[in-house]
């Protein structure tokens, strides 16, 4: 990550907000994937379907080493997007209830 100054912090925090405000705006899937493929370079959007991958698989407890064959993720990534899912800010498990609710 770059190093800001606090001037440039409080710029990145806006710029990221009014980022995630894209996202709500948008109504449907098509239009976030647009999205999407604007803001990401196609290995970053594959990067970031990769992750979300693996939360699923880690949802379902499969062993690391599976996930790692299945997906090509390595095991080290894996072992980040599960300890994000324990310990992080919260976005993974709220996600996934909410697409679970939605599906049940």
């Amino acid at each position: 990550m770059k190093n800001h100054s606090d001037i440039e912090a409080k710029r990145q925090r806006k710029a990221t907000k009014s980022m995630c405000d894209a996202f709500l705006i948008m109504q449907e899937r098509k239009e976030i994937m647009s999205l999407l493929n604007d803001l990401c370079t196609p290995a970053e959007l594959e990067a970031i379907t990769d992750r979300w991958w693996v939360l699923q698989l880690l949802q379902e407890k499969m062993p690391y080493r599976q996930i790692s064959e299945r997906t090509g993720v390595s095991v080290t990534t894996i072992g980040r997007v599960a300890r994000y899912w324990r310990e992080g800010a919260g976005g993974y498990r709220l996600a996934l209830s909410r697409l679970q609710s939605k599906t049940t």
